[in-house]
């Protein structure tokens, strides 16, 4: 029965194909979902070390490296050995070897890369030009655009986040914007992963000293009059002098640098010809009782405050344009006396005086006296001063005036001093003040410096300009845009001076330094904002960039922020022994009056272009989600890193805060020119790089 029972049950039957591919489906499904929770976040593990948190958690990265999902790559004290012994030497990781079969070559000043495809490049084209409309419509750099709430409160998020989601748009409702954006959400990224360079120097005659929009590429001894970029990307790297050293710490770098650093053609011949700088040994020095003025610049800026006591230098005076570059005596003195130069060094210097005020460690920026508006807001120089000075103020209609009593403070000084001086020229300097109502306050001549010194001031109210007998040049129209500075002609006409009180320009801020954090009634509810943007830099400079990245800030001197906005950086480290050069670009809100407002200064730019600086100029690079803010507007945003590497110095460091998917690829490219990285990290999809450059040369 047994038997005869086991026959009657019916016997399993081989699985059919339909069933086997179930049952795989199913593992597969059940082992993709132990492996997503149990693995690491891609985004994240590819940054090459990551820390838990940022700012003020970790101070020294060097020897407190945490446990958990990532940690950092400190430079301890064997590391910081080995990397100062390989100064000099060349890297094997000199080109990032990756393959882009689809993309195309593109060719550059003297390198090979290749780019993204055809019709990537096409799309932000198509935006570049939407946004070129746009802020032609609404102003470039229109002071509305930093009122607008949305646009402002994006970029004072806490932590890393400053402002790397917010738009930098006007904030309209219209539907160009819309169209805008939908066509960024599109775009590839930043800096394709597979791209391949081939880095290589510059072929230029100039040499070591190429400065990209002023020099002839096929002549490096003739500039252009006025800026005048390459019509190629500039992708090459700009060579090393022989014998370049790191320059001295600061002070001692103020009277002395390394002779073979600012090496010049002309240089010799220059040092020779002036009895306040000389060459001893290796050096070139600067003795402190001498200078430029006769009887030295501390002694020039007693005369100057004796013939006209309000200037108050380092209180009332805090922010001044020094025009021309004969020597950084004067802008050395100004800074004993807590006032702060900005020295614009003319084109036309084929010495390149300007190099050796940077190397001492002094602001300064290259720029011309020629058809087009410097690249300041209006209103923002507390005075304007012009030593030995030889311009023709008056002619071809008195421009070139018309523009300094535009960058001019309303009540500011205009200041200059000449050894010669002739009737032709005084004539039309009379009949060129009165057009344009300025006050004569002093004109005496200094029996020790023996210059004949005038000093000027711009009127404060309009009041004055009801009783010129002529009205040109006529008032500017009310559509002239007066902080619109970039590539803008300068126009034959006269601005209207502010007269309500929440408008900038109707009071003349506080004395330094209080001015740097009493913010003044015109700024309303920015206010505010202000206060938390200083907090907030306030506190990532004191927890982690002065103590917790391994920079020496011993060796720290020029400092530039790449992509500022209320000078909150610069505020920062203020107490420092450093000057920060702030720049706000060009497509950004116009907040660059407020840094001026602040006792601080800086410039409008376009990184898409190079800087109008000389190369190895600065000693420290911050950058914050600036390169987030260019995806769409440079056609090649590559050109930004390059233009980084000319105008850092070897040793020079860069601090660099952005999105983990710009940082990634980034890392790749700074790698591949030799920088070292020490330091990488990351939270969520924000990080940042600390990076340094080094003499490594292709």
């Amino acid at each position: 029965m047994a038997v005869a029972k086991l026959k009657l049950i019916p016997k399993r039957g081989p699985l059919g194909f339909v069933t086997k591919v179930s049952i795989a489906i199913v593992l597969g499904l059940s082992f993709a979902v132990i492996w997503s929770t149990f693995s690491p976040n891609s985004s994240e593990a590819e940054v090459s070390s990551k820390r838990d948190g940022f700012e003020g958690e970790i101070l020294e990265p060097e020897s407190k490296i945490p446990p958990g999902k990532g940690k950092a790559k400190g430079e301890g004290k064997e590391r910081k050995k080995e990397r100062d012994a390989s100064l000099g030497k060349s890297s094997s990781n000199a080109t990032v070897e990756v393959s882009n079969p689809e993309g195309e070559t593109l060719k550059g000043n003297g390198t090979v890369v290749e780019v993204k495809e055809e019709r990537e490049e096409e799309q932000r084209e198509e935006v570049r030009e939407e946004e070129t409309r746009e802020e032609q419509g609404e102003g470039e750099n229109n002071e509305e655009q930093a009122e607008t709430k949305d646009e402002i409160e994006n970029q004072i998020e806490e932590d890393v986040n400053t402002n790397p989601e917010g738009d930098e748009d006007d904030g309209g409702e219209n539907n160009n914007n819309r169209k805008s954006q939908n066509k960024k959400k599109n775009m590839g990224p930043l800096f394709d992963p597979s791209t391949q360079y081939h880095w290589k120097q510059c072929g230029t005659k100039s040499g070591n000293n190429y400065i990209p929009c002023w020099d002839f590429e096929s002549d490096g001894h003739q500039r252009h009059h006025e800026r005048s970029c390459p019509h190629t990307p500039v992708m090459c790297l700009v060579s090393l002098p022989k014998g370049y050293r790191e320059p001295l710490p600061w002070p001692e770098r103020e009277s002395k640098i390394w002779y073979n650093n600012v090496d010049h053609p002309k240089l010799s011949s220059y040092v020779k010809s002036h009895s306040w700088l000389k060459i001893s040994g290796d050096h070139l020095v600067f003795p402190k009782e001498q200078s430029e003025f006769k009887g030295g610049a501390n002694q020039y800026l007693d005369a100057i405050e004796e013939i006209v006591p309000d200037l108050e230098w380092g209180k009332n005076i805090h922010t001044v344009l020094d025009i021309g570059c004969i020597g950084a005596s004067f802008s050395v003195a100004l800074l004993e006396k807590s006032a702060l130069a900005l020295t614009l060094a003319l084109a036309n210097d084929q010495t390149d005086v300007a190099q050796l005020v940077l190397e001492r460690g002094m602001p300064a920026i290259l720029g011309s006296l020629g058809s087009r508006r410097l690249p300041f807001p209006s209103g923002v120089f507390d005075a304007i001063h012009c030593g030995d000075c030889n311009i023709a103020w008056h002619h071809n209609g008195g421009k070139l005036l018309l523009e300094m009593n535009r960058v001019l403070r309303p009540g500011g000084y205009f200041i200059t001093s000449t050894k010669h001086g002739d009737i032709e020229t005084e004539e039309g300097m009379s009949k060129l003040l009165a057009s344009i109502s300025w006050i004569i306050l002093a004109h005496n001549t200094n029996d020790e410096s023996e210059m004949g010194i005038r000093v000027y001031q711009r009127p404060a109210s309009n009041d004055i300009y009801e009783l010129r007998t002529s009205k040109n040049p006529p008032f500017c129209k009310e559509d002239e845009k007066p902080d619109l500075a970039w590539y803008t002609p300068i126009p034959t006409c006269l601005h209207r001076i502010p007269a309500a009180i929440e408008e900038r320009g109707s009071d003349w801020p506080e004395d330094w330094p209080n001015r740097l954090e009493n913010f003044p009634d015109w700024l309303g509810d920015l206010q505010g904002r202000l206060h938390a943007d200083q907090g907030h830099w306030k506190a990532i400079v004191e927890r982690s960039y002065l103590n917790g990245m391994g920079i020496d800030w011993s060796t720290i001197r020029n400092v530039m922020d790449m992509k500022a906005i209320y000078g909150g950086f610069a505020a920062a480290l203020a107490s420092q022994k450093v000057w920060v050069m702030n720049v706000v670009p060009v497509h950004a809100p116009n907040t660059l009056p407020i840094i001026f407002e602040r006792g601080l200064f800086g410039v409008y730019h376009d990184w898409c272009e190079p800087f109008n600086t000389h190369p190895r100029s600065y000693d420290l690079l911050h950058a914050d989600h600036l390169f987030s803010r260019l995806k769409n507007r440079c056609k090649h945003p590559i050109v930004i890193v390059v233009e980084m590497d000319r105008i850092l110095r070897p040793g020079g460091w860069a601090i660099i805060r952005d999105k983990l998917e710009i940082l990634n690829p980034l890392e790749n490219i700074l790698k591949s020119l030799s920088w070292e990285v020490p330091m990488t990290y990351g939270k969520d999809k924000e990080g940042i790089i600390v990076a340094q450059k080094t003499t490594w040369q292709p």
